[in-house]
């Protein structure tokens, strides 16, 4: 008999699912008696406890099993007869009336959306590059020297400079009155570096050891502290400790220590340009990747299926709560998170998810091994032993489903680069990284 499916609204759709009371019936007695040989009870041996006693005890939990997997097969079968491609999970609830010797339930349900790709050639996406200059190796260098750097304390008559690494004790009050987190002891930081506010870093400055000053310090309006944003404390700071800097000189001893090869200038300036670009490439990948994704998005109709965006509500929240975890938030787990907040992302992941899968199977963009292959080589150049790296992503299937994953949105990003209205734009190096942070 042919499967009547009832269009409700947009994607939503209904069937009946009819089941034989007999069987039903039937196959609860088959499993409370295999349940019997094994079931204990006070008073019997085991194996011998009376089927009457097996049925009041276990009857409703093995028959709310059975029609659970009765409906299920039922609702399989249904919808595949139907050809239905079925989005989350169906809501089934029994009819009122049924025909004699049957059950009757309605299963109601969404099914994956028709996805309508417009022309890709009408969709601009901005499409940005960068280059690695000598400016950029220098910076690194330099970044290289401080991770390397020693300290040695500066003589009494000394006074604070900007490099310094400053040992101080201070105390902050707003109105008079101590606040939470604006006191602490023997605090060490780098003076110039940005590692405090402007007005504490600057007041630290032209200070000997163990000299003290007050100074007033006004806290941004987007200060991370919610309690002292925007208002003005006044602050007690002790200076402890003035140790200076010193930076490595940038000489063979210094490639070598850094693990290159023939300890030679030019072959560490040549190394940290290859490892630049490497990142820049990447970095550029994403950014571009991100605007191909908006521009896609941009151009296709369709129903987005609110089991999906459930779904995927529910996994964005479990993802928050686990964060908390992390961070060592006590009860994370009944942290009242909303859902609201997150329904929007959630929404356009899964709009964005079908939209790609749309192109890649209209136009046989999955990942082919030679890709994989060549993409797993690629990130395991930035390690010391790439071979191993390989091994790794190789022997699991789930590292594997990952890289695929990115290679396929690769293979996306370059259809709708090659068909869409680019707009090159030729992005700094300093501006590229700072991005991504």
């Amino acid at each position: 008999m042919a499967v009547t499916v009832e269009t409700l609204e947009k994607l939503e759709r209904r069937i009946t699912l009819t089941l034989a009371a007999a069987d039903i019936n039937s196959e609860v007695e088959n499993r409370l008696k295999k349940l019997a040989r094994t079931v204990k009870a006070d008073g019997f041996r085991p194996g011998k406890v009376p089927m009457s006693v097996v049925a009041q005890r276990y009857g409703y939990s093995v028959q709310y099993e059975v029609m659970n997997d009765k409906l299920g097969e039922a609702f399989s079968s249904a919808a595949n007869e139907a050809k239905l491609r079925v989005a989350g999970v169906p809501r089934i609830a029994q009819k009122e009336q049924s025909p004699e010797g049957q059950m009757a339930f309605d299963a109601t349900f969404e099914v994956y959306p028709e996805v309508k790709i417009g022309d890709l050639a009408g969709a601009e996406v901005e499409r940005v590059s960068s280059e690695v200059s000598e400016e950029a190796i220098d910076k690194t260098v330099e970044i290289l020297r401080k991770q390397r750097r020693t300290f040695a304390q500066r003589a009494a008559a000394d006074v604070v400079v900007e490099g310094d690494r400053v040992t101080v004790d201070f105390e902050g009050k707003i109105d008079g009155e101590p606040f939470s987190g604006g006191k602490a002891e023997a605090f060490q930081f780098m003076v110039g570096e940005g590692q405090m506010l402007e007005a504490f870093d600057k007041a630290v400055r032209g200070m000997k050891a163990g000299e003290g000053k007050t100074f007033p310090l006004a806290f941004p309006a987007d200060y991370h502290s919610a309690d002292v944003a925007g208002k003005e404390a006044d602050f007690l700071v002790t200076v402890k400790k003035i140790e200076a800097q010193h930076l490595p000189e940038v000489n063979e001893a210094f490639a070598k220590a850094l693990g290159i090869k023939d300890a030679s200038i030019e072959a560490l300036r040549a190394d940290i340009k290859k490892n630049l670009e490497r990142e820049v490439k990447f970095r550029v990948l994403a950014r571009n990747k991100a605007a191909v994704m908006e521009a896609l998005v941009s151009v296709a109709e369709l129903d987005v299926p609110n089991a999906l965006v459930a779904s995927e509500t529910e996994r964005l929240v479990a993802n928050a709560r686990e964060d908390l975890k992390k961070r060592g938030v006590k009860d994370a787990d009944k942290a009242p998170i909303p859902e609201e907040l997150f329904k929007p992302q959630a929404e356009r992941r899964v709009r964005l998810g079908l939209v790609v899968g749309e192109l890649v199977r209209s136009n046989n963009l999955q990942a082919k091994p030679e890709q994989l292959q060549a993409h797993i080589e690629e990130l395991a150049q930035s390690y010391e032993k790439p071979a191993d790296v390989v091994r790794w992503y190789l022997s699991d299937r789930e590292r594997l489903a990952e890289v695929e994953a990115v290679v396929v949105e690769n293979n996306v990003t370059d259809f709708v680069l090659a068909k869409a209205k680019i707009n090159d734009k030729a992005l700094p190096f300093d501006e590229l990284m700072a991005a991504g942070n």
